[in-house]
């Protein structure tokens, strides 16, 4: 993403060094044609100036997202900023070229237009930050489940007798097909659920049938109470 965000910089450094001097060859370049180069230019000029900027911030904080997921969502800033600087731009080149035109004009317009693009990336920023803490929070919830899930399948992979295959595979698909969300309330519940698995192995470690079928069972209850619990929490 370093890369990529090196050829970024590398683009807005060309439209930037383009707008440059497009601003400064407009006089030559129109007969007859003249730039004042008051207050009022460099007012718009600098509001330009700092929408390009911004746009490059914008993209630095996107690109520094720690993986693509997060990257995509942080999309929209760049987008977002990206209208902002074209928004400027046509309001700022605007400016420059109207002749005449009160100072505190050119600021009051600039300051509007640019209030409304900071809002506009705030509410991108927080929209981005909001998906990816609900995100985290999924993942967080479901992990225990998953790597249950994971737990008994290896469990299962060590069975030798079809007995304790049996046991094996009824408390995989008791925990697989379990509801993924955990909570805080479930964590008495979960930490039963955990040292009974760790007992089922050793148990098929030791190719035990009898022991293997007991506490299969019992894990078989416990996943069905959590269930319950899961359902009454929701």
């Amino acid at each position: 993403m370093k890369k990529n965000f090196k050829f970024y910089v590398l683009i807005w450094a060309i439209l930037l060094a383009v707008w440059c001097v497009v601003v400064f060859l407009v006089r030559p370049i129109i007969p007859g044609y003249v730039i004042n180069y008051d207050a009022r230019f460099w007012i718009a000029f600098v509001f330009i100036a700092a929408a390009f900027i911004g746009n490059l911030v914008c993209a630095d904080f996107a690109f520094k997202a720690e993986n693509l997921k997060k990257m995509f969502l942080n999309l929209p800033l760049i987008t977002v900023s990206w209208s902002a600087l074209i928004a400027l731009l046509v309001v700022g080149s605007g400016l420059m070229m109207i002749p005449n035109c009160p100072a505190w004009i050119a600021a009051i317009v600039c300051i509007v237009v640019l209030a409304f693009n900071v809002v506009a990336v705030i509410k991108a920023v927080w929209v981005a930050d909001t998906v990816n803490k609900v995100d985290e929070k999924v993942i967080a919830q479901t992990s225990y489940i998953k790597n249950l899930t994971v737990d008994t399948e290896s469990i299962l992979t060590r069975a030798k007798r079809e007995p304790v295959k049996v046991e094996c595979k009824k408390v995989y698909e008791a925990v697989r097909y379990s509801d993924p969300m955990s909570n805080e309330a479930l964590s008495v519940i979960e930490a039963k659920i955990t040292v009974k698995v760790d007992e089922f192995a050793s148990a098929v470690s030791a190719d035990d049938a009898e022991k293997a079928k007991e506490i299969a069972d019992e894990i078989v209850i416990l996943v069905g109470d959590r269930n319950k619990k899961c359902k009454a929490l929701k």
